[in-house]
């Protein structure tokens, strides 16, 4: 009965969190944020950097959006397929939105990261109807309400993407591991990464100060996230891993020898978030090895439907 009830309500017969899907470069989805009288286009720079509670990091680098955003305490974020015909209908058929409360502010000589939690959050990807009872069938769970999911389902209404981390400190200690809380400030040479605390690594990469982030190709998915147990657990000596390994040039940290490219990042300063502890950083190498393929995506099973229903859905990984 629930097999037949998945394909004949979702026409899914698999229900999951999140689904990986392969994407190039280009992600069609946009993004905005008001504050008072004016939306802002961040889709470039918006990035999930932790989840209890659920935090973005926005960075804006003109003097205008930085006096905009320090002089409100309470902002919107719209997720949407398109961009709006006018400011004023930034909600009228989004994907979803979140109210936000300022939270901490990082200010730097290129720009400024806004860190903003959720207080509130709505979700349009399928009626309202359908959505609860999706949630009370297959997500309801003692630490997940229906708040959490619409947050979690709002935030990954945005393509987020899976990308490689190394750390090496000395020779008893190298970890490679996946993560997608996480993203780069291209423009400006910055890195920003949301790591639980309970990852047993975070405080040797807080000594440290060091870290690499690999791009990596959406075809060695099953790979990836076999790397997923170094996040706690000890991590295996380098000739147990099952492929290959390069070494980075300034720092000498291992990473996978299928990586398309990598960034060597400094840790410049980090940030409690709750659940997660923001390491911001700026990076001092950026080597391509390969050229780019389609990269491992999350996004919420909730938006993926509606992709589908939409027939415009990326393809599963």
């Amino acid at each position: 009965m629930s097999r037949m009830f998945r394909k004949v309500i979702l026409g899914e017969t698999v229900v999951r969190e999140f689904s990986t899907v392969g994407i190039n470069d280009v992600v069609g989805e946009k993004v905005y944020l008001q504050a008072g009288d004016l939306l802002i286009d961040v889709t470039e720079n918006q990035w999930m950097l932790g989840l209890e509670p659920l935090t973005f990091g926005i960075w804006v680098e003109s003097n205008e959006y930085k006096e905009a955003l320090g002089q409100n305490t309470d902002y919107t974020i719209y997720f949407r397929r398109t961009a709006p015909e006018h400011p004023r209908h930034a909600g009228r058929n989004a994907l979803a939105l979140a109210r936000l409360n300022f939270f901490d502010r990082i200010d730097d000589e290129k720009g400024t990261l806004f860190l903003l939690q959720v207080k509130s959050s709505r979700i349009f990807h399928i009626n309202s109807l359908k959505a609860r009872l999706i949630y009370r069938k297959f997500y309801k769970k003692p630490e997940v309400s229906f708040e959490k999911l619409k947050a979690v389902a709002t935030a990954y209404s945005y393509p987020r993407r899976v990308r490689v981390i190394s750390f090496k400190q000395g020779n008893d200690y190298n970890y490679i591991f996946p993560m997608d809380l996480l993203g780069d400030i291209r423009q400006s040479g910055r890195y920003l990464l949301g790591m639980r605390h309970s990852n047993q690594v975070l405080t040797k990469i807080m000594d440290v100060k060091k870290i690499v982030v690999s791009e990596a190709p959406a075809s060695y998915k099953q790979v990836i996230y076999q790397l997923g147990r170094n996040h706690s657990a000890a991590p295996p000596s380098l000739d147990q891993l099952p492929f290959p390994v390069i070494t980075t040039r300034q720092f000498g940290f291992p990473a996978p020898d299928w990586v398309e490219s990598y960034k060597e990042v400094t840790i410049h300063k980090t940030v409690d978030l709750g659940s997660h502890m923001l390491l911001y950083g700026e990076w001092t190498e950026d080597a391509v090895l390969k050229s780019p393929t389609p990269r491992l995506h999350h996004i919420h099973f909730l938006h993926f439907l509606n992709q589908k229903s939409r027939k415009g859905a990326y393809p599963i990984v």
